[in-house]
């Protein structure tokens, strides 16, 4: 079989085929490149799911009128011009490295005209190698694209194509992850003659909040917090679902690194991880994040489509996220809630039923078998109830109207409801408490602060176990020797693809020690860091916590009540329980008046 050069046709046909793979990889490819040009409006026109034609117009910088030959040319681009700028890309692609492919399986007509040019200039062509020369048109400033009969010369791509609903839906969903990356830029969506989405142009908190709610919905504003840390150079910003406004998909999950959306390892790791305490079982957060960083510490060619980037320092980014995440939702106690008006709706819960008491359900897991035998530890380091109710105000005289209003967020207790529910009276209206799940949050929270406090012990193993793994495994828990002794996990390198375990941590001798040892070095491996040792040990901790905390039909006085709502205040992640259901929920005065009709 001899060697030969392939036509360059074909050559833009394979290139097509890593970044064309449906109308929605279009759009994408141009609507980066008119945010890339500084486009402050942009319309989107879409025909039969945009298997007929795709037209995007905007407002940009434009093309002048001898560079749209080379706009369609194969490796000519506007973003780079050495080595140097590929490292340190800016922008969101490569204007003009895409068009070749795009038009190489398409019918495409490109028309432009550039700032400070008195008309505009088309180029045609019709998916073969040669392009007709450019001719003057009438056009305002800024691009268009219009694309028909997409893949009408590769038949094989056209016949892996859905139907027209489906490729739409592609269409619009990206779309709208775009608008969220670009507040400041209007966007127009029509399909078939019809507007879909109308976004205009949103400059403040307002306008941008009124953009998340036409695309995540209002729910999700009325349950987001807005955070905003900055550290050594990086930063992320964005609004934060509520734990209890979590989902049974990751289908509200938007993050964006310097604008550009993208799908990484490292981030969803970091995310989940700051959540892991707070999500009941099976459950997903929503969010829309925004990580700037120097372009230079970030690989965005990582792969043809742009969706998944490589950081140069991963754990760092890692670390960052998680902890500032993490920090984020430790703050949220029922004052701040408040204060973003982010108090969950009693109809908004959005959570499953377990089919189950919540206080008969328990975590089945093994690392809490046999708890009955750590009770020691756990007397150790628990609070009791009563100690806390003792130190608060057991002298406390009936509080007035006023003051309730006033001094704190969940205000004062009013009653007691069937042994399981704290009624009491805020400045908002009433906020009705399940007071088991609420102690067990202030108990797990106070267990994990004692347990820290007193580091992580080790209990030796009566028989080291020796495990074979791969070099690569050995060679990271050798370099992570300090780290698995912080952790509580004494071990050792006996050979090139062997390690021994010596010791594990106290409160999980009876886990298996092997899996535990494989899936942190998994773990360290994928990530560069683990906290599968954390997890087991809170895991053993909040069933600590369920088992001590207060049982469903103890009755209380208004005193011991109110001592409870103010150690809620005081608490963090204290608006769910440590199985991730609700604490408290609100309801204001006018819920409460639209229940009995008044004023209507």
């Amino acid at each position: 079989m001899s060697i030969r050069q392939l036509p360059p046709q074909l050559i833009n046909q394979i290139a097509a085929g890593e970044v064309v793979e449906r109308p929605a990889s279009v759009v994408k490819e141009l609507l980066e490149n008119s945010l890339d040009a500084g486009a402050r409006q942009i319309w989107i026109e879409v025909e039969q799911g945009g298997m007929r034609r795709l037209r995007i117009r905007d407002d940009g910088c434009g093309i002048p009128p001898e560079e749209l030959g080379l706009a369609l040319s194969r490796h000519a681009t506007s973003k780079i011009s050495s080595l140097d700028d590929l490292e340190q890309v800016a922008s969101l692609g490569f204007r003009g490295e895409a068009l070749p492919s795009i038009a190489s399986v398409s019918r495409l007509v490109l028309s432009s005209r550039a700032q400070g040019v008195e008309s505009g200039w088309t180029v045609r062509g019709d998916g073969g190698d040669s392009l007709q020369e450019p001719e003057p048109v009438a056009h305002p400033q800024g691009t268009t694209l219009d694309i028909r009969d997409l893949f009408f010369n590769v038949p094989a791509r056209r016949k892996f194509l859905r139907t027209e609903r489906t490729e739409f839906s592609h269409i619009e969903q990206l779309v709208r992850r775009i608008a969220l990356s670009r507040f400041e830029v209007g966007i127009e969506l029509r399909h078939n003659q019809k507007v879909v989405l109308k976004l205009p142009a949103a400059t403040d908190r307002l306008e941008q909040e009124k953009r998340l709610a036409r695309i995540c919905g209002d729910s999700f504003i009325e349950q987001s917090v807005l955070i905003d840390h900055d550290q050594g150079g990086l930063r992320i910003w964005g609004w934060m679902g509520l734990p209890t406004f979590s989902r049974s998909q990751a289908d509200m999950q938007y993050f964006y690194v310097n604008g550009r959306m993208v799908r990484d390892k490292v981030i969803t790791h970091a995310v989940r991880q700051a959540y892991q305490d707070v999500l009941f079982h099976g459950r997903h957060p929503a969010y829309v994040l925004f990580f700037e960083l120097d372009p230079a510490l970030v690989d965005v060619n990582a792969h043809p489509t742009k969706h998944e980037v490589r950081f140069r320092e991963s754990r760092g980014v890692h670390d960052f996220l998680y902890r500032s995440l993490h920090r984020a939702i430790a703050g949220l106690k029922p004052a701040e809630q408040q204060n973003e008006a982010a108090a969950t709706s009693w109809s908004a819960q959005g959570l499953p039923s377990t089919g189950l008491s919540p206080y008969t359900e328990s975590v089945e897991s093994s690392s809490v078998r046999n708890i009955q035998e750590e009770m020691a530890v756990y007397a150790a380091l628990h609070v009791p109830f009563d100690d806390i109710l003792n130190k608060q105000q057991g002298g406390q005289s009936p509080v007035t109207e006023a003051e309730s209003a006033q001094e704190h967020p969940l205000g004062y207790a009013i009653a007691q409801l069937h042994g399981i529910y704290i009624l009491a009276q805020n400045r908002e209206g009433l906020v009705i408490v399940d007071m088991h799940a609420a102690h067990e949050r202030i108990t797990y929270e106070r267990l994990k602060q004692s347990w820290e406090a007193g580091g992580i012990s080790s209990q030796p193993l009566l028989v080291p176990m020796s495990i074979a793994v791969s070099k690569g495994e050995a060679d990271q828990a050798e370099i992570q020797h300090a780290m698995f002794q912080e952790l509580g996990i004494e071990l050792d390198r006996m050979d090139e693809q062997a390690i021994v375990i010596r010791s594990v941590p106290s409160l999980l001798k009876r886990e298996n020690a092997e899996t535990l040892v494989r899936d942190v070095l998994s773990d360290l491996m994928t990530h560069g860091q683990s906290s599968r040792i954390r997890e087991a040990m809170n895991e053993v901790l909040s069933t600590m916590a369920c088992h001590g905390s207060v049982r469903a039909n103890r009755q209380m006085t208004l005193p011991e009540m109110n001592a409870l709502l103010r150690d809620m205040e005081q608490t963090e992640r204290s608006g769910q329980c440590n199985h991730g259901r609700p604490t408290w929920v609100q309801l204001s005065i006018d819920q409460l008046d639209k229940l009995f009709l008044r004023g209507q």
